[in-house]
């Protein structure tokens, strides 16, 4: 449980070599593989577990077994991945990026340690967040806003699903990038949020497209932009923020869920589990099934996670510190 991200990845390329990748094939799954998933069923989190897990497992001719184990916003998911582990190579999570880049500056001490303990293995998908108003706030875009809002400090209230959400670190980071002063009233759901934007209770809201979509077809709100650095699939009409209004060209504030290992893995099983999930996602009918629940298919390599784990702990890490001086 303490072998550094840098040293499986050196020892990952050697066995690559000295093996090739029939290594992690040969004989490996020798049993189901335990996915273990920081969320409810039926949630998004384990909604999006299932889709990439059920053709894994035809794929790998084991098992997969979903292991929900929720609390602490995903937290308590991994704490049981790394309690479970065994050596065996058949132990594994899926995640959103909280427990990995938020939840260790804010709570403390979330009883592991990200880079010692464990292994990324891939992206999964990505979720951005728009913001939203309503139709009858008088404001018709993404500039009126930022003009709206910098009239005088908290002169725009907006609202999240809780203080240290995607949604609340989101408006915040906007704020600092837009240079003006939001003032935040915490909620406890997305449906709060939506009944106070359109009851005239609050300004704004970031959320996830899926939540807004239905008040927008009804008329009853608008979507002024969304944090992805590309227009997003479920909501193709919605303008990127970045480089918007004064906001900067790389400004991009993506929620993403992604599957991870135990340090101390197998290299050679990492890197057959990324191939089987890349090409899983590839698949279109998988592609509409994530999109169909707000997530857009992101594919990539084990390293490729670990470096967005380490921009996106610098760059909340940069927000919490910000709003725990106030």
């Amino acid at each position: 449980m303490t072998i550094q991200i840098t040293r499986r990845a050196a020892l990952g390329c050697a066995l690559a070599l000295a093996a090739g990748p029939a290594f992690a094939q040969d004989g490996w799954p020798s049993g189901p593989l335990h996915i273990y998933v920081g969320f409810p069923a039926g949630s998004s989190p384990d909604t999006l577990a299932r889709i990439v897990t059920e053709p894994l497992a035809e794929r790998l001719g084991q098992p997969v077994v979903i292991e929900n184990r929720p609390g602490a916003g995903g937290v308590i998911g991994v704490q049981q991945m790394l309690a479970n582990a065994d050596g065996d190579d058949l132990t594994f999570g899926t995640t959103i990026n909280g427990p990995l880049t938020t939840a260790p500056r804010m709570m403390g001490d979330t009883g592991y340690d990200v880079e010692a303990d464990i292994a990324p293995v891939t992206l999964i998908a990505t979720s951005p967040l728009v913001l939203a108003v309503s139709t009858s706030s008088g404001i018709e875009d993404l500039e009126g806003f930022v003009e709206a809002a910098g009239a005088e400090p908290d002169a725009i209230a907006y609202g999240s699903v809780g203080q240290g959400s995607g949604a609340h670190l989101t408006a915040e980071l906007f704020a600092e990038d837009a240079g003006v002063e939001m003032l935040h009233i915490p909620f406890t759901s997305y449906a709060e949020v939506t009944t106070s934007i359109m009851g005239g209770e609050i300004d704004a809201g970031f959320m996830a497209p899926s939540a807004a979509l239905p008040h927008v077809e009804g008329g009853g709100m608008r979507m002024l932009g969304i944090t992805s650095s590309e227009p997003f699939a479920q909501a193709p009409d919605v303008p990127v923020i970045a480089g918007k209004a004064g906001l900067p060209d790389d400004f991009r504030a993506e929620l993403w869920n992604g599957f991870i290992a135990p340090a101390g893995t197998d290299p050679a099983v990492i890197e057959r589990l990324t191939t089987e999930i890349d090409e899983i996602l590839q698949d279109e009918g998988v592609q509409d099934q994530l999109l169909a629940i707000g997530w857009q298919a992101a594919p990539g390599t084990a390293d490729e996670m670990a470096q967005r784990i380490s921009a996106d702990t610098e760059m909340w890490g940069t927000v919490i510190d910000r709003i725990e001086a106030e």
